[in-house]
């Protein structure tokens, strides 16, 4: 699995550690570097090449907000994630202005923060497809005009079923033309075959996929799974 390299620019270090042990429950994510203070931030971010960029407004050197120019003219593809006690909406409409994924005013709640990282995952996978450009991936993307329909499915789902995982599966899904049995899925999403047929039972029961039994060389017959 190739991670996303994550980096925490906060001047409070034990709030930068509360944010790093956040972070290292997603096993996508690795957390490659630390800053206290923007000129450590613009080292790190050249030291490592992170892909997500944890950055507060107040430190003690410069504003991050800042620095949103200087990272973007350098760093035009990393993410970046404000979390900061500013308020000031001007700072706003700069991150706006810079392409800032999301604008978390502090103190975060833990659930609003895992809330967003799991977005900002889903949105991350779903890019990495090659499923075709459409009105549909652009709203999953922009998260507008969701269709009423995948609101549902999202917001009850069953006991075992996380939007994480299932994002997975549904990217797998998408990327095979002659469908997958369990044992393929979980390989593929680093899972046990168990709770891969767990989320692929669940997307049938949804109507987003189907499954047909093939029979193999040896004739044992095999589930096998199907994007619809």
């Amino acid at each position: 699995m190739v991670k996303i390299r994550a980096i925490i620019a906060e001047d409070d270090f034990r709030v930068a550690d509360i944010h790093e042990k956040f972070l290292d429950r997603f096993e996508e994510i690795e957390v490659v570097g630390k800053a206290l203070n923007a000129e450590q931030t613009i080292e790190i971010l050249e030291q490592k090449k992170p892909n997500l960029l944890l950055l507060d407004v107040y430190m003690p050197d410069q504003l991050g907000s800042d620095l949103l120019p200087i990272i973007r003219q350098k760093y035009k593809h990393i993410d970046i994630i404000m979390i900061t006690a500013a308020t000031d909406k001007e700072i706003l409409e700069k991150a706006l202005r810079y392409g800032v994924e999301y604008y978390l005013i502090k103190p975060v709640k833990i659930e609003h923060f895992q809330q967003i990282i799991e977005e900002y995952l889903n949105k991350y996978h779903l890019m990495q497809t090659d499923q075709e450009i459409n009105q549909e991936f652009i709203d999953r993307i922009f998260k507008k005009g969701t269709l009423p329909s995948a609101v549902n499915k999202e917001t009850s789902l069953p006991k075992g079923v996380d939007d994480i995982t299932l994002s997975k599966v549904r990217i797998v899904l998408e990327k095979s033309s002659i469908g997958l049995s369990a044992e393929q899925v979980s390989r593929q999403i680093g899972a046990s075959r168990t709770t891969a047929r767990r989320y692929l039972e669940y997307l049938i029961s949804v109507q987003e996929c189907k499954a047909e039994v093939v029979y193999g060389v040896v004739g044992r017959p095999e589930r096998r799974y199907y994007k619809i």
